[in-house]
């Protein structure tokens, strides 16, 4: 990342976070699919009734995660062992907090938050149910990412992306055994998501705590260190707040799309499994600036940091502009994979053609707000590196 091709470094980079992603994506859209083609059209609701409010919690989560990889990566391009060390580990202690909070308010809340959000009578109780069991192991999904969120924070992105690969093969295979198989219905889909987690959660554990460099995890050495603790929530709360308030407002779509019926939620909930795979390539270079920002601000290279965001601007700008394209023309095609229900196709296809139109903005704002993550405040020279860009 601080040496050599700067096109290269970033675009070999993003390749594992883009397959890591698609892998990543895969969970949920697997299980819209499965009950889509294999339950009925309420629980292919439920799921999407259900993603926003599982998104308001993890994306909290995510953005500390990325706080706490901005951190451990300066450490690591400035070659400051022990303190990425202690970073880590104060990391993995919050986790471990997390873990907990998020588990009691997912079991707490559920229920009186799909009534405040108006989910319908007869999709409730799938959503519900999906819903208590997700956030039964929560735990596991968050240990993932922020394990991951470590391994990528020190240029290793192909770990990541090998464990996802494996718990998404994994959960693919427990979705057809437990909805197709057993007949457990979204139970299925949910616990079939439930074990996935836990085996990619497992895998980069395993390889945290078995490594031979500076970042190893020790278990004993897991412990708030109170420096590291803020300088993570000084970095992380930002974005934890930003993936909050726009998990907020999905959550306020979604109770306006609920009243429309099963239909409608379900073509709504369909779209965003589709508009998700588009983002893939923004997402990945997102997070590829924000390593590559890191590291090269703790080496001290500011030149390197402006020419990288404008390599990942324009990668991400090209990909956008061929998505874009093929998604407004196939809409109904896409749609169609996941039900044959005509209502269902109708609403998607159409949510699908107005996604496309707004598509061109997003490759600025993805890799501005990667590379504004990484800068450690006004002691970084962050203006000079970002002002021209807008000239």
């Amino acid at each position: 990342m601080i040496e050599g091709s700067i096109f290269k470094s970033i675009l070999w980079f993003s390749i594992p976070l883009l397959i890591g992603n698609f892998f990543q994506q895969l969970y949920n859209t697997v299980d819209s699919y499965v009950v889509g083609n294999f339950v009925n059209r309420d629980a292919l609701a439920a799921v999407g009734a259900s993603t926003p409010v599982i998104n308001m919690l993890v994306g909290f989560f995510m953005g500390l995660s990325a706080g706490a990889g901005v951190v451990i990566s300066q450490y690591f391009g400035g070659k400051r062992a022990e303190d990425m060390s202690k970073a880590v580990h104060s990391s993995m202690a919050l986790t471990a907090l997390l873990s907990v909070v998020f588990t009691a308010a997912g079991l707490l809340f559920t229920r009186p938050l799909l009534k405040g959000i108006g989910v319908p009578e007869e999709v409730m109780p799938h959503s519900a149910q999906y819903l208590m069991i997700y956030f039964g192991g929560i735990t596991f999904s968050l240990f993932y990412n922020m394990g991951a969120g470590i391994l990528r924070a020190i240029g290793d992105s192909s770990h990541p992306l090998i464990y996802l690969a494996v718990a998404s093969v994994v959960n693919i295979a427990l979705d057809v055994l437990f909805v197709c198989g057993f007949h457990m219905g979204i139970a299925g889909v949910a616990v079939a998501t439930l074990i996935a987690q836990a085996v990619s959660s497992a895998m980069v554990l395993y390889k945290l705590t078995h490594t031979g460099e500076d970042y190893r995890v020790e278990f004993r050495k897991i412990r708030f260190h109170k420096k590291m603790v803020k300088k993570i929530v000084a970095f992380g709360f930002p974005a934890a707040l930003q993936q909050s308030v726009t998990s907020f407002s999905n959550v306020i779509v979604q109770s306006y799309i609920n009243k429309f019926g099963a239909a409608a939620i379900a073509g709504y909930s369909t779209s965003l499994r589709i508009d998700g795979f588009l983002q893939l390539p923004l997402q990945s270079f997102n997070m590829a600036i924000t390593t590559f920002v890191g590291q090269n601000i703790g080496a001290r290279q500011y030149k390197r940091v402006k020419r990288g965001i404008f390599a990942a601007w324009f990668m991400s700008t090209v990909i956008i502009l061929v998505g874009s394209v093929c998604l407004n023309l196939g809409s109904s095609f896409f749609i169609g994979v996941f039900t044959k229900d005509q209502e269902v196709i109708a609403a998607g296809s159409a949510m699908l053609r107005i996604f496309s139109y707004g598509y061109i903005i997003l490759p600025v704002v993805q890799v501005l707000n990667g590379a504004l993550r990484a800068p450690d405040g006004p002691r970084f020279p962050c203006t000079l590196c970002l002002a021209p860009l807008w000239f």
